[in-house]
């Protein structure tokens, strides 16, 4: 049997097979934050379609905290029942439902916000000059995390994904490319872990023992100076007893950088953190086949494999990759004359 399709056990969440949809902004709400119909529409479609869980796009904990104008939000409890009839809706559809708390820090986009960051240079001169945290800024955004946790328990989700990835606020404060802090949240690995520690044990105050916790990761800054896979793992390692289930290895984003994508391009990135960490991991990154996916779970090299812009071209692939790799998959009763 095709390990794409054997399923996959985070404590008591139970996926009926090993493909994920990752986190993609779909720019599709407006000021309020709020689910649309086109979100029920997109991620019930991929749903529909085989995927064994869905991850909505970055959700902000904070309004400051929004990569643009129409991101979703989960800032408030008034987001808790669009949420909730969201997640029913994949449920409905047969996949498993999580989300991804984030907060974009220097990279938010929204010009009427007051933006922060560990220091006050900008992304790039698109983007306006950031704050430099206070630690009362740093302690209400590890608050707004613990709260989002909150409001993604009440709503139903069965995981939540911790954004610590593409130069948003967490990879902010991980990356030594953005992070010259002197204080007790800059300088060293240990110092740097501090925020996403903090978030972290803020957001099991809140989250159920029972249900995992994902944390995503940019493994790779691609600039000497910033930081390389086994830093990353060493960060992990700082913080993986507060509780991580699964770690999401993405790539890139702290700053500008020169990036040469490639088919399955930083699969050898998850690679060196499952070793590192000993955590299952779950890659990705340019992968358009099922015998792609297959070769990395077959070979040790991940646990779970994430698909992002294949999904948006395709919302059936988990279907065509079961016909590749011969292996029947049950089909939604509204189309099995398709797969017949």
């Amino acid at each position: 049997m095709a390990k794409l399709f054997t399923e996959g056990r985070l404590k008591d969440l139970t996926l009926k097979n090993r493909i994920v949809m990752a986190p993609m902004c779909m720019y599709s709400s407006d000021d309020t934050g709020f689910v649309k119909e086109f979100h029920k529409m997109h991620y019930g479609g991929r749903a529909l379609g085989g995927t064994g869980l869905i991850i909505l796009e970055a959700t902000a904990v904070e309004k400051r905290g929004r990569i643009s104008a129409e991101d979703l939000g989960i800032w408030s409890d008034k987001h808790i029942q669009p949420l909730k009839e969201l997640v029913d809706f994949i449920h409905e559809s047969g996949a498993k439902a999580g989300i991804q708390l984030g907060h974009a820090g220097r990279k938010c986009a929204v010009a009427s916000e007051t933006i922060i960051s560990p220091a006050d240079a900008p992304f790039s001169e698109d983007y306006q000059e950031p704050v430099n945290m206070t630690n009362e800024m740093i302690n209400e955004v590890i608050k707004a995390f613990g709260e989002g946790a909150r409001r993604a328990e009440e709503a139903g989700f069965d995981t939540i994904e911790i954004h610590g990835a593409h130069g948003y606020l967490i990879n902010q404060f991980l990356s030594p490319l953005t992070n010259q802090r002197k204080d007790e949240y800059g300088g060293t690995i240990q110092n740097r872990t501090r925020f996403l520690k903090e978030i972290l044990e803020e957001v099991h105050r809140h989250w159920p023992s029972r249900k995992p916790v994902i944390l995503r990761i940019s493994a790779e800054d691609y600039v000497k100076e910033g930081n390389h896979p086994e830093d990353l793992a060493r960060m992990i390692n700082l913080v993986k007893e507060i509780g991580l289930d699964l770690i999401n290895v993405s790539s890139g984003g702290a700053v500008v950088a020169k990036i040469k994508p490639y088919p399955g391009y930083q699969m050898h990135f998850a690679e060196k953190i499952k070793e590192l960490t000993e955590l299952p991991v779950m890659a990705g990154g340019l992968v358009t086949r099922g015998e792609m996916a297959e070769e990395a779970l077959q070979n040790n090299r991940a646990d779970y494999i994430f698909l992002g812009r294949e999904l948006l071209r395709n919302s059936h692939w988990p279907q065509d990759a079961a016909k590749i790799l011969k292996h029947e998959m049950e089909a939604p009763k509204q189309y099995e004359r398709a797969y017949r």
